[in-house]
């Protein structure tokens, strides 16, 4: 198909259906998140119970959360400094520079990590380019910031084509978004 770098490994409603269960049996040492509207709503800086409860789990767990965002590092600074995560600015996505980054300072194996976020034009562009597994999420608001109108565009209309003209299925855990892919590719003949 023309567009397979725009298509998700995966699709799940959000990062925090991410389980630590599901992530330690599919051996994720890190989750690699973006910022806006994927792990915080853009315009909620301080996150919700949610987010905390479950970076507290991943920690606990001893799963890295990284985020990885084009924003400058000021305002990734500013976003994800109380919380307790790494994070790499100016990633340049869809470039896979800020993935390739992490993977080098960290010493993760491409199949240790995922990367997560709400946009198909730079976060699961940049997985592929970088060789790993990528789930697509909803955004946590509807609303954007007024930079990403123009990829929301071009994304809907690649949805239309990847999808044939259907919905996208997302899934409520990782489990049932791999079991899914894992029969859509029986039924291809993969």
């Amino acid at each position: 198909m023309v567009l397979n770098f725009l298509k998700p490994t995966y699709l799940v409603e959000s990062v925090y259906d991410l389980s630590v269960d599901e992530l330690k049996k599919h051996n994720i040492k890190a989750v690699l998140t973006d910022l806006d509207n994927t792990l915080l709503a853009w315009n909620n800086p301080e996150g919700t119970p949610e987010l905390h409860e479950w970076l507290k789990e991943t920690k606990e767990a001893g799963i890295e959360v990284i985020v990885v965002s084009n924003n400058t590092w000021q305002r990734v600074e500013k976003a994800v400094g109380d919380l307790g995560v790494g994070y790499v600015a100016w990633s340049l996505k869809p470039l896979p520079r800020g993935i390739h980054q992490v993977l080098k300072e960290h010493g993760f194996k491409k199949d240790e990590v995922l990367m997560v976020g709400d946009q198909m034009l730079t976060d699961v562009w940049a997985a592929h380019l970088a060789g790993v597994k990528s789930v697509l999420v909803k955004r946590l608001i509807e609303s954007d910031m007024w930079q990403t109108w123009v990829n929301r565009f071009i994304e809907n209309q690649a949805k239309k084509i990847i999808y044939k003209n259907q919905e996208p299925v997302w899934h409520d855990s990782l489990a049932k978004a791999v079991s899914t892919k894992e029969e859509q590719e029986l039924h291809d003949g993969k």
